[in-house]
């Protein structure tokens, strides 16, 4: 079984993984940096095996450092220490400084003509300690930057708020470093729940000694696909957590088109008290384009990501993901296909009024829709500039 631990600190990802190291004494724990090197794309990966009270056999230690992709360095790792003991649970302790849904899915993405993952481990769920103090803090930082190593390279610059909040929604559980009933603990889980609607709160000190949040096991097949769906650019969004007095989410959908000038007046308005928000769009004036939304404390990042399903277009259809593909046949409309807004926030006390009130002004009208794209696609776009001709 592989085990992945993260945390927001190096404490509390190091006290995690002390106590899961104590429960499973016969676990190897294998513990990662990334660091950009000085020259060249690829980073220093260093790696320190520690074993538990089953020793190793010496040819499957790793405790050194090399150069280059991180998952196809670590996974090298895993199988040798697999092949070394059959039985093994390995315990991956990763860095702040990769994105865990990417970096997981290319972890355990089969590669022809090489030994895959699938044939050595089964997944626990990815356990990630949570300081409460440096969470708070870290979502309303958009001053200091952050590159994180996903999928085969490094990403653009991110704030520490888009980080940190990444490898909240990455995770299955989510073990909260806090003494129960502190009043920064209360609100952190409300957050933390709000945040990662479908993840295990425990706390870290007093983790369940049984039960699916530590320890379930799952085929890497079910994992690829939860991981996967979470980086789609169309999706789904979960129905928010109940409403907390410290915290709140909503969910804005539509079917209509929204007018871009429009909707960058309603951004003061829409954005008031937002720790949260993601999803996508469909501007009038970009037809064809899956608009992504996302913003983490006061940073807002609105970019094409992909482009719209058409009917007849067999080739996109063949090449999306089996869950895009679903999706849109459950939405599919006659007239706009699968063309839709979707939108999360969370918030402290959110105004959900405000919020719904300023996006559906921005809607286009009757009267606009029946123009047609051909005029929409001159309107001024004040959030992307002049619209390219075809």
């Amino acid at each position: 079984m592989l085990s992945v631990l993260v945390g927001n600190t190096p404490e509390v990802r190091g006290e995690l993984a002390a106590q899961l190291s104590r429960r499973h004494p016969e676990a190897v724990t294998l513990s990662v940096s990334v660091q950009a090197a000085t020259t060249g794309p690829y980073p220093v990966v260093q790696r320190l095996t520690t074993a538990g009270s089953s020793a190793l056999d010496k040819t499957a230690q790793v405790s050194s450092g090399a150069t280059g992709d991180p998952t196809v360095i670590l996974r090298q790792d895993l199988i040798a220490l697999r092949r070394a003991r059959r039985d093994v649970h390995v315990i991956l302790t990763l860095p702040r400084e990769v994105d865990p849904a990417p970096f997981l899915l290319r972890l355990w993405r089969s590669r022809i003509g090489a030994d895959s993952l699938d044939d050595h481990y089964d997944c626990a769920p990815v356990l990630a300690a949570v300081d409460p103090a440096a969470l708070l803090r870290d979502v309303t930082d958009v001053r200091r930057s952050a590159r994180l190593w996903a999928d085969g390279g490094w990403s653009e610059s991110l704030t520490a708020a888009e980080a940190a909040v990444r490898q909240i929604e990455a995770a299955d559980t989510l073990l909260m470093a806090t003494p129960d009933g502190s009043p920064t603990q209360e609100g952190t889980v409300a957050l933390v729940r709000h945040l990662n609607t479908r993840a295990h709160v425990v706390p870290l000190r007093h983790p369940p000694t049984s039960g699916a949040a530590l320890t379930e096991r799952r085929s890497p097949a079910r994992a690829r696909e939860a991981w996967a769906a979470s980086l789609e650019a169309v999706t789904l969004l979960p129905a928010p957590a109940d409403t907390h007095p410290a915290v709140s989410s909503l969910v804005w959908r539509a079917r209509r088109p929204l007018h871009p000038g429009r909707l960058a007046d309603a951004l003061g308005e829409v954005m008031l008290g937002v720790l949260r928000s993601r999803g996508h769009l469909w501007f009038a004036n970009r037809p064809d384009a899956v608009i992504h939304w996302r913003s983490a404390g006061p940073h807002l990042d609105v970019r094409e990501a992909d482009r719209w399903l058409e009917e007849s277009d067999t080739h996109a259809w063949e090449a999306a993901s089996a869950q895009r593909r679903t999706l849109a046949s459950w939405l599919w409309d006659d007239y706009y296909g699968e063309r839709r807004c979707e939108i999360g926030f969370t918030g402290p006390g959110l105004d959900a009024e405000r919020i719904t009130g300023a996006l559906d002004g921005a809607l286009i009208t009757d009267a606009e829709l029946s123009l047609g794209s051909a005029v929409w696609s001159g309107w001024p776009d004040p959030l992307f500039g002049a619209t390219e001709p075809d």
